[in-house]
């Protein structure tokens, strides 16, 4: 495979409100995207599945959800077990309560019945990722990775993860001492199966101070043209303007921004002048499988260093 500049631009949360749908349908329409991932436990999955099943979408895959962040847009499990919900009755608000409250059997599950769902909806799931983190054990250091890999390689989908990390990011690269941690997830993954992206790009969620549209705009556009060789993911929350969704969503203004960003002639022009591939996780399902019995032996290395 060249080292030619790759990029996957995937649409989180789609199933979780209206507003959500709308926006993620568009781009999805459109190809301004590469893919989206479907919550299974979220108020709007019902539209997003049968909208991605009666356009034949090839590219959606499953975020699976163990949190419900948002006051006002709450979810319970699919399960009903009571250690992965919070006194209210719904899925922990925060990844350091999930963490530290749910059963780890309950949480597999959990993660088979969502799976369960989105392919029972029609939908030929096209890869995995993980909502806010939360099995990643980035708040306690209780990790449930491993396990999630597991599934992931009986399902034979590859996954949202990644190999190296790129200084720049401005979350990855400001952790101290992760680069054992993701050298040994790498080659779990490997070692299973799981094919994986080389980076994972992010950005900012909420609004920074003095923030605008365009400085927005510009600071993506930036990273555009500083995206590092092979095949990296980034990840959007993009929603259409909503008068409700404004008012009880925090910073919703910015999902907004991402939806106009991806519509925007300038970043799709930045994309073309960069040299910038944009593709989906059928690329990374067809080119970036590893050996798995040479990915064992590095995986014995790294565990034993």
């Amino acid at each position: 495979m060249s080292k030619q500049k790759r990029l996957i631009v995937n649409c989180d949360d789609f199933g979780q409100s209206g507003p959500m749908n709308q926006a993620i349908m568009h781009l999805l329409e459109e190809g301004k995207v590469s893919s989206t991932t479907i919550m299974a436990v979220a108020h709007g999955f019902d539209e997003a599945a049968a909208w991605s099943v009666r356009k034949g979408m090839t590219n959606v895959g499953l975020h699976l959800t163990m949190t419900s962040e948002f006051d006002a847009l709450r979810w319970t499990s699919l399960t009903s077990h009571p250690s992965l919900h919070d006194v209210s009755g719904h899925q922990y608000r925060t990844v350091k309560e999930f963490e530290m409250g749910a059963e780890t059997r309950a949480v597999l599950r959990e993660i088979d019945a969502q799976f369960e769902r989105v392919k029972k909806a029609g939908i030929a799931i096209s890869h995995v990722d993980n909502h806010m983190g939360s099995l990643y054990g980035m708040e306690t250091g209780r990790s449930l990775l491993p396990q999630m890999l597991w599934r992931i390689s009986r399902w034979k989908l590859p996954a949202r993860f990644f190999r190296n990390i790129h200084t720049d990011d401005p979350l990855l690269g400001s952790l101290a001492n992760i680069e054992r941690p993701v050298a040994k997830a790498a080659a779990l993954a490997d070692m299973l199966g799981v094919p994986i992206p080389d980076y994972l790009l992010s950005h900012p969620f909420d609004l920074q101070a003095g923030e605008t549209y365009d400085s927005f705009k510009q600071s993506i556009i930036d990273k555009i043209y500083r995206l590092p060789d092979g095949v990296s993911e980034t990840y959007i929350h993009p929603g259409v303007e909503d008068e409700w969704m404004l008012k009880h969503i925090p910073h919703w203004e910015k999902r907004v921004w991402e939806f106009r960003l991806f519509c925007d002639d300038d970043l799709t022009y930045a994309l073309h002048d960069a040299g910038v591939e944009m593709i989906n996780y059928r690329y990374v399902q067809d080119q970036l499988r590893r050996p798995r019995i040479r990915s064992a032996f590095k995986l014995i290395r790294e565990l034993t260093r």
